[in-house]
């Protein structure tokens, strides 16, 4: 069999090129699974005067990557994001509906209902 050296190099180049893709392809780590923002269609939310959100921003996605599941979908505007440091809830504007609770895609939740605290009156 008669091959000239640069059909020789060509091959191996080529060959070595495979190879080399080959397992950078195998090497590469799988892309993270993107959270899901679940939709409200599903959730008919409801007004509970004893509830009230609260935010857990060591969970909060808006501290790095902007989410703004919650801030979007709070229909009385009692969330507001503060880039960094997370959310941030005006509990007089919150209504105690938990959309934002059933929106968030952080796991665990970066905003959970509570009971509110009774006020005492003297």
């Amino acid at each position: 069999m008669d091959i000239s050296r640069k059909e020789f190099f060509k091959k191996s180049l080529y060959s070595l090129g495979e190879a080399i893709t080959a397992v950078t392809g195998a090497l590469k780590e799988p892309e993270p699974e993107r959270p899901t923002i679940p939709d409200t269609a599903d959730f008919a939310p409801t007004t509970r005067e004893n509830m009230r959100a609260v935010a857990h921003n060591e969970h909060c996605l808006a501290r790095n990557c902007g989410c703004f599941a919650c801030f979007e979908r709070c229909d009385p505007q009692a969330i507001t994001v503060v880039m960094g440091v997370g959310i941030r809830i005006d509990e007089a504007r919150c209504t105690g509906c938990g959309t934002c609770e059933y929106v968030c895609p952080a796991v665990p939740k970066a905003v959970r209902m509570q009971p509110r605290e009774q006020q005492q009156t003297s």
